[in-house]
């Protein structure tokens, strides 16, 4: 089966399309190799995917270009789209807000109109995210509850990709999932985030920041489960029904949040040192905690994740150092 996979250099990108070639499908993946963090580790995970040959197709370009994404369309016969390329990160909406809006929305829009004229396109499964529970209070976050209060502009841009998606569904009859995605760690991650800056700077003998003084719990999820629920959604029947019927939003997490201080010594404990850590207030933008509800991601696909971060950390440390060629 031919998948088009968005944001194929990107930490879950690249992961979902190594796992679709392993098991011997087609995927042409795009990226714009933009450089919100360091081009080259995005070009190391494009090797990887090289590796599988012709099986692998790579499009450099910017999905808020509609005449990119129409090409993109007309040139390759797909049948599942896997919609994942994003602006990232919480914070950095604070500081460049038009990068969100033309990646998350503008993007999102381009590849809902691609689907809806595609003439061989069967289904859509795209990322959303946790933080769209924003200010919510009643744990865990549940698929049922309020999302109209973000308290980022990454969250405000996520939450609009769900209501156009429903809105093409209803439409349109687009066969569309969302999933909303709780703290993805592992190898091949993200440099902005805390996994990685915080071994880094354990391994350096640097301080780490510590926000709310360690007053904080997350959802952490590694990354191979996170694949296997994305490919499930992926790969899962056209949905049936008439408009709105057809699209669906799952959490997609590890079903029990973990304290950050905890997370902190997990990674100390694999690394071999004792962090030195600088307790700082909340962040704006920030969460107390996340917590998904994963009852019917499991119901409907089976869903369940299986990896713990005494098991999931460790694979991250060993990754970080093989990477940056440390003993």
């Amino acid at each position: 089966m031919a998948y088009l996979v968005t944001g194929v250099a990107g930490f879950i990108g690249m992961s979902t399309a190594k796992a679709l070639l392993a098991r011997g499908d087609q995927v042409v993946g795009i990226d714009n190799l933009n450089d919100y963090y360091e081009v080259a580790l995005k070009r190391e995970r494009l090797a990887e995917l090289g590796n599988f040959g012709s099986a692998f197709t790579f499009v450099e370009g910017d999905l808020a270009d509609m005449g990119q994404v129409k090409a993109l369309f007309d040139a390759h016969p797909l049948r599942r789209v896997i919609h994942l390329a994003a602006q990232p990160g919480v914070r950095y909406s604070l500081e460049n807000p038009h990068a969100y809006i033309q990646s998350n929305v503008v993007g999102h829009l381009n590849i809902l109109e691609g689907v809806r004229h595609s003439k061989t396109v069967e289904h859509l499964a795209y990322a959303s995210s946790s933080s769209v529970y924003g200010a919510n209070e009643e744990q865990p976050f549940s698929e049922i509850d309020r999302v109209d209060l973000p308290v980022s502009l990454y969250a405000a841009t996520k939450r609009s990709d769900e209501l156009m998606s429903r809105t093409y569904s209803h439409l349109y009859n687009i066969s569309q999932v969302g999933l909303r995605f709780f703290t993805v760690y592992g190898p091949w991650g993200r440099p902005d985030m805390a996994p990685w800056l915080f071994t880094s700077a354990i391994l350096k003998g640097e301080p780490i920041k510590v926000f709310n003084h360690g007053e904080m719990k997350r959802d952490f999820t590694f990354i191979d489960d996170i694949v296997a629920g994305v490919i499930s959604t992926a790969d899962m029947d056209p949905l049936s029904g008439e408009g709105a019927e057809r699209h669906r939003v799952y959490n997609i997490g590890n079903n029990k949040p973990e304290k950050l201080m905890d997370f902190i010594q997990a990674i100390e404990l694999a690394a071999g040192q004792e962090a030195e850590k600088i307790m700082l207030p909340m962040q704006p933008g920030d969460v107390y905690e996340t917590y998904a509800n994963i009852d019917k991601i499991q119901a409907d696909l089976g869903f369940s994740p299986s990896t713990s971060l005494s098991k999931g950390i460790p694979q991250f440390v060993d990754w970080f150092k093989w990477r940056h060629k440390l003993s």
